[in-house]
């Protein structure tokens, strides 16, 4: 067992993950700064420095010192985060009251592991001792409004204004079947710190805080595996119950960029099969995290493809590391090194634009799948690997994907799209800036159509992800010069048109409505979709409004089905509408 208390670590002689014993990391500071105090030698005060760094002491010293930095409301609003101080004010307010009815609150989970990872808590979760369930829930009642959604198992939700406030009670699981929703759990308040810590997944998320003292509870090595970057199970057995944190573990090495302790992968391997067994509720929620909180979500992903995750649960994606590309234009190498790639690439889009929410899912995953065709598609012929029409190869496969991981279908419906287009403004620019064919407005009107309700804004966004996804490689025509894929002129040149006609974040506005139809003395009918979509192909085509009302004014006599044949062939005698029209 090990005590961190306030910077000092107890534990005893026979600990093995625990690490250090008597640990105190101000006194390591203050004798570390001592000896390169006294050290004369600039040059040697630096090697005494970097040595330093590269020890576990170290690490371990810089974590627990962000632990009593950021514990501390002064310290929170100083570096701008005055909703994190605000919210950690109500929290210390709340375990004043626990502790003042005799009980104690502890910080646990992910909010612990944040501060210590040098990440400012967004979220509190709040583990209550000694205090039972009805006193609980009278004492948080006094703080905001309570909800008993959860309070069958020991869990109640706080709100506090607009801070939302996990508070339970540590409470035993025992698996009873092989469901997500197969466990017998029962609260117990009295349970020991120790003992309720076991329980959870991986010892990063195993610690625990006082919120009053600052004491941090770490039974499982989980302040050594910070300082490591090391993701760890905290008990096999325990672990083994919920094959959700195979999940958990691949959003996890994707967010903070960790290494898996080799016991810890092995199980996970031995695990994926019986993600089957779990809804699809549940999976989304990881896989969101992975996607919309990592920095590098391709850790995560490769993790998923070696513990065997894509194999056995979703075929579509486990062929890509086996679909080569032209290595003229992919140096980087097969499909899924380059799928990698434009992720990561999307993920720096999403956080230097700003990006967040939905908006930043369907970008993402877009970027994921946008290659799903790939496998299906790429042959050789004449020396050079192709997957002609991949683009729309790939639109049913990643359909497929994103209802298997619970994505809902109002976000499959433009992610698909944003698939299926996503070679486009690179067709655009190229046809016009580099072999001079003009493309026109009624073009890109139709693009934007198309990708409806994604925007030509998100689609510029994934064919420079696409772009970027690639390292340097010499130009095939032009061997003299290095191409890098970071700039991508072909996005700029797809919203410098949009915006000039008013659709980066939209469709064209209809030219015409049912009303106008019917203000015309057109009787209502099913036909009327089918003269309103030509009636728009007109429009792209160069007709005004008012051009299409006279010619539909001019044939008041007919049916519609005659009304619809005539703007049929007037569409034809404008033109074929094709993109560079």
């Amino acid at each position: 067992m090990r005590k961190e208390v306030g910077g000092n670590v107890q534990g005893s002689k026979g600990e093995q993950r625990g690490g250090m014993k008597d640990f105190n990391y101000r006194k390591y500071r203050n004798d570390l700064a001592r000896e390169v105090k006294q050290e004369q030698d600039r040059g040697r005060r630096r090697e005494i420095l970097e040595a330093a760094r590269e020890t576990p002491e170290y690490q371990r010293a810089a974590i627990l010192h962000r632990a009593d930095a950021a514990r501390q409301q002064e310290k929170l609003r100083a570096a701008g985060f005055f909703e994190e101080a605000e919210a950690f004010r109500k929290v210390a307010e709340f375990a004043k009251a626990v502790e003042s009815a005799g009980g104690r609150a502890l910080l646990v989970g992910g909010c612990v592991r944040d501060e210590l990872m040098g990440i400012p808590p967004k979220d509190y979760d709040i583990e209550v001792y000694r205090i039972p369930p009805e006193k609980l829930k009278q004492l948080a009642s006094a703080f905001g409004e309570v909800s008993e959604v959860g309070m069958a198992f020991g869990i109640l939700k706080l709100h506090i204004g607009d801070i939302e406030i996990d508070v339970s009670l540590p409470r035993r699981e025992s698996k009873t079947g092989r469901g997500h929703k197969d466990f017998s759990i029962g609260a117990d308040p009295h349970m020991r710190v120790e003992e309720a810590a076991r329980r959870r997944d991986f010892t990063i998320n195993a610690l625990a805080q006082d919120i009053l003292t600052g004491e941090i509870y770490d039974y499982f090595g989980g302040v050594r595996d910070i300082a490591q970057r090391t993701l760890r199970a905290v008990d096999e057995e325990r672990f083994r119950d919920d094959p959700l944190r195979v999940l958990r573990g691949v959003q996890f090495v994707g967010r903070f960029g960790l290494r898996v302790e080799d016991r810890t992968a092995a199980m996970m391997r031995e695990m994926r099969g019986e993600l089957r067994h779990l809804s699809k509720e549940r999976m989304r929620e990881e896989w969101i995290k992975l996607f919309t909180k990592s920095r590098k979500p391709s850790l995560g992903l490769q993790a998923a493809m070696e513990w065997g995750i894509f194999h056995e649960m979703h075929p579509e994606v486990r062929n890509l590391p086996q679909t080569l590309q032209d290595p003229r234009w992919h140096p980087e190498g097969d499909a899924w090194v380059h799928t990698l790639m434009v992720v990561d690439a999307m993920a720096r889009i999403v956080e230097q634009e700003h990006i967040q929410g939905k908006e930043a899912l369907i970008l993402m995953l877009a970027a994921f799948c946008h290659d799903f065709g790939k496998p299906a598609t790429t042959k050789e012929e004449g020396g050079r690997i192709r997957s002609l029409g991949h683009e729309q190869a790939g639109v049913a496969p990643a359909a497929k994907f994103l209802s298997e991981i619970g994505i809902e279908s109002s976000l499959i419906d433009p992610i698909t799209k944003l698939v299926a287009e996503h070679l486009k403004p690179s067709v655009f620019y190229v046809q016009e800036v580099q072999r001079g064919s003009r493309v026109t407005d009624g073009a890109i009107k139709r693009l934007a159509a198309r990708i409806s309700p994604a925007t030509l804004r998100q689609l510029a966004y994934v064919a420079k992800a696409d772009h970027m996804g690639r390292g340097p490689f010499v130009d095939p025509d032009n061997p003299e010069k290095s191409l890098i894929p970071d700039e991508y002129p072909a996005g700029d040149w797809l919203l410098e048109r949009a915006a000039k006609l008013g659709i980066q974040e939209e469709k064209p506005k209809p030219v015409l409505f049912g009303r106008d139809l019917i203000a015309l003395g057109f009787p209502p009918g099913k036909m009327f979709g089918k003269i309103l979509r030509v009636a728009e192909d007109l429009h792209v085509q160069g007709l005004s409004r008012e051009e299409i009302l006279n010619v539909l004014a001019a044939h008041r006599g007919h049916s519609l089905e005659e009304l619809a044949m005539i703007l049929e062939g007037k569409r034809e005698h404008e033109g074929p509408g094709n993109d560079f029209a």
